[in-house]
């Protein structure tokens, strides 16, 4: 653990730690799992799929 905080420091690297299943400190996070979801929303109704399909529909949502 210490060779990683080492090379972060050595590299410049900011380290922000939270605390686990607090999405309260983890905003950016939670934004983007929310446009995603939007636009897996979107896709799903726009084309008139079914619910199954919702998997499918992130992956492209993320790769867009």
């Amino acid at each position: 653990m210490n060779e990683f905080k080492d090379l972060c420091k050595y590299s410049g690297i900011k380290r922000e730690l939270t605390t686990p299943y607090n999405p309260k400190q983890n905003g950016v996070a939670e934004r983007k799992n929310r446009t995603i979801m939007e636009a897996v929303r979107a896709m799903l109704h726009d084309q008139d799929l079914p619910m199954h399909l919702w998997a499918e529909a992130a992956r492209t949502a993320v790769y867009v």
